[in-house]
Formats: C-alpha cells, structure tokens, sequence
C-alpha cells in the first residue's frame, strides 16, 4: 500500500546532505514529490522538507533507517503521514473572527487540520462551536484562577493529542510555565501596531496618529510576549478618509487571512524553528 510522508529536518551544513537525503529514499523505495532546501550562512545550519511517497516500506521501518541518517549528520527530523490531518484546538475570547474564519476553511476542507476542541474564558461562541459539531470549554479566567484554568486548558490539549494550538484572539497572557509546554505548538495573531500602540484599542491609536499601513502578525508562543518567531505578517493600506472602524474591518480581516497561512502552514510541516527565526517553505 502506497503512503505520503512528509519529512522534515535540521543539521549543521556540509556537502552532501541533499545527495545523503534523497539516496536514502531512493534506497527505501520512495519517490520525491516536493523538496525544498535552505542553507542559512548566518547560523551555518541546514533546514530541508521533502514529500514523499513509499511502497515497499512502512513509517516504522522508515523511523529506524532515518535515527541511524540522522546520527550521521546530527540532523534534528521528524516524518509524518501526509493523511494525517493535525489535531488543534482553538482559544478564543470575545472577538470571532478568526475563530470564524479557521473553522469555515477547516469545514471546507482549505486547512488539512482537525479540530478538536474550541476553549474560551468567555460564553460568547458556544453556539457558533456547536453549529461546528466542536466541544466548547467555557473556563473563566481571573488573578486568583489563573493557575488552576491553565492547568484545565493542558488537560484539555492533552487529551486530545493537539499537536497545534491556536490563540484566535485568545486575550489573556499565558505563563511561563504554559508556554515552556506548548513550545512549538501553539500560534498567536495579533494586530502588528506593537510596541507603537499597546494596550487597548489599538485601532483608535492608531486613527488618531494617522497611520497609513495597519497589518497582523502571527507567530509562535513564547513566555516573552508576542515576541516569538514569526510565521507570517501582511499589511493594508489605510488614508485619511477611513474611520476607525474602517481601520478595525480591515485589520480583523488582515488578521484572519494572516493566522489561517501561519496555520496551513504549520499543519503541512513546512514551518521550522531557525532559533528566534522561522523557516516557512511555503
């Protein structure tokens, strides 16, 4: 039975690794249907992804001959089923819309994850989730409950096997101690004012200074604050005749476009971790 696999992988750089890499699939049997490589001169590291699909030998078989590859070449890799869709659950808080806009292209099949669980400190989707067939979790968030809701948030991510979480305008800061457990795994959106216009309403700053390009961010969680390594951004035009809440649609609609990249991204394992850098083969 023939099977698509997608691996990924990361080593020191030296002559050769395309060659090594693509003469052991060869020797398993497999054929390339996708490859892209990077050598970045600054760190002196290699990053690659291939697809790839094998008929004569099985995911274990294939794990065991890539430990001994990789031992060669001190390569950090991973290799994944491409019929896999990637488990994911969603926190949300008050503001939909990239909630919306994740669950539209995942029922439409434009997002090769599956989503599990939606998770909120506020009621306000349950119905929209059950419309999806989605378990909500409403846990209310406070100073004094914050540990013991983020504890219920990790049994909940546990027990589904997300692979992905996904802060869709999830409005309250992790801790330290969450982040270090979803390292890798879990990706924020946020407007791309910071650090110009902090705070609340950024948009009406915004309106009131005069700017001319509003955008989004999205990037990987880290305990500092939306400091992690960047996935993806974009940008929109703005003038003077626009309102603030002309300025508000806009950047909510750049902010679900930008996430659902990040997020398709991601769930098809072309996102790598290059220190405080991403490598996206898009």
């Amino acid at each position: 039975m023939t099977q698509a696999y997608i691996l990924t992988l990361s080593c020191p750089d030296r002559r050769g690794l395309v060659h090594a890499v693509s003469g052991f699939l060869l020797e398993q049997g497999a054929n390339i249907e996708e490859a892209a490589q990077f050598n970045d001169g600054a760190t002196g590291l290699f990053f690659m992804r291939v697809q790839f699909v094998c008929t004569d030998t099985d995911a274990a078989t294939l794990k065991t001959a890539l430990a001994e590859l990789a031992a060669r070449f001190e390569m950090r890799w991973s290799l994944h089923s491409q019929s896999e869709n990637m488990k994911t659950v969603l926190l949300v808080s008050k503001e939909g819309h990239c909630l919306n806009d994740l669950l539209f292209r995942w029922k439409s099949g434009l997002l090769p994850i599956d989503i599990r669980a939606i998770i909120s400190n506020h009621r306000d989707f349950y119905q929209l989730a059950a419309s999806y067939n989605v378990p909500f979790h409403h846990i209310p968030v406070t100073a004094a409950t914050k540990a013991q809701a983020e504890a219920r948030q990790f049994e909940i991510i546990e027990a589904e096997g997300a692979e992905l979480v996904v802060l869709a305008r999830y409005m309250q800061v992790l801790s330290n101690d969450l982040c270090t457990k979803l390292s890798g795994r879990a990706i924020n959106i946020h407007h791309s004012f910071l650090p110009s216009f902090k705070g609340a309403k950024p948009y009406y700053q915004a309106h009131d200074r005069g700017v001319k390009l509003i955008g989004a961010t999205a990037h990987y969680v880290t305990a500092d604050l939306d400091e992690g390594p960047i996935i993806e951004q974009d940008v929109a035009r703005a003038d003077h005749t626009d309102t603030v809440e002309d300025l508000t649609a806009r950047g909510r609609d750049t902010e679900s476009q930008v996430l659902a990249r990040a997020v398709k991204w991601h769930s098809e394992r072309r996102v790598i971790l290059n220190g405080h850098k991403t490598v996206v083969f898009r």
